[in-house]
């Protein structure tokens, strides 16, 4: 979100946490589907103009039947997630880390080789890495042990681009940088999704060019340090959180 706060300052960002459900990860593609149908009916009734389907694992498995249902534009992580790596790598060799669901989707292996037919992509599943931000641990000992047992052998494989595929897994940026070497590169996908995002608007010709940006931020459940996650997934202090029901 902060990604997309930055470069569209004049438009109302709606949010909404699923933070009663989460993680999806771990959850089957029946499940992940109906919860993404909830939370699009409910962004809906908001009024927005366009939804960005933040969640990887939402993306990866419920993205087509969201783009075919909804009567508004529904953009993913993945497909731009999946451009910037292939736009960065010299050796056509990617990594991929994110959920249980997500990697076992193939979501991010079908969209990169949809680009390029030979690259060569490793994936490993690192479910980890989703509690351990939640729980606001983000440079410690823990998250090194983790990172180092979850990437272990990972630099061997000749990757020179790894895709954080995850929104979680940008806040273990520097952890997971010192484990895979300086040079693999990291792909964030929240910034190029707020590009494509950008563009998506200007396309349909409903950008807003002007405004105050407003921010309204809604949760399924208030967790006890849920402005402190939300203020590092943000980059800046929350606004006021309201708790509902789906």
């Amino acid at each position: 979100m902060s990604a997309i706060r930055e470069r569209l300052p004049n438009e109302t960002l709606v949010y909404l946490g699923d933070t009663a459900r989460v993680p999806y990860g771990s959850k089957s593609p029946e499940t992940v589907i109906k919860y993404a149908w909830q939370c699009s009916n409910f962004l809906v009734e908001k009024g927005v103009k366009a939804i960005v389907v933040a969640c990887n694992t939402a993306s990866a498995v419920a993205l087509s039947e969201l783009s075919r249902g909804l009567k508004i534009p529904v953009l993913g992580v993945i497909e731009p997630g999946a451009e910037a790596a292939i736009a960065k790598s010299k050796r056509r060799a990617i990594g991929v880390i994110a959920t249980q669901a997500t990697i076992a989707s193939n979501a991010y292996g079908k969209a990169l080789k949809s680009l390029d037919g030979e690259v060569r992509v490793v994936s490993r599943a690192t479910p980890l890495f989703v509690p351990l931000v939640e729980e606001g641990w983000v440079d410690n000992e823990v998250v090194a042990a983790a990172v180092k047992r979850y990437l272990e052998g990972m630099h061997d494989e000749g990757i020179d681009v790894l895709i954080l595929g995850c929104t979680h897994y940008p806040l273990l940026k520097n952890a997971i940088q010192n484990e895979i070497g300086v040079d693999v590169q990291l792909v964030d996908s929240a910034e190029t999704t707020a590009l494509a995002l950008e563009q998506l608007l200007i396309s349909r010709d409903i950008k807003a060019v002007e405004g105050a940006g407003l921010h309204r931020l809604y949760v399924t459940d208030l967790l006890n340090k849920f402005e402190q996650i939300a203020g590092n997934f943000l980059g800046c202090e929350p606004p006021n959180v309201t708790r509902v029901d789906l």
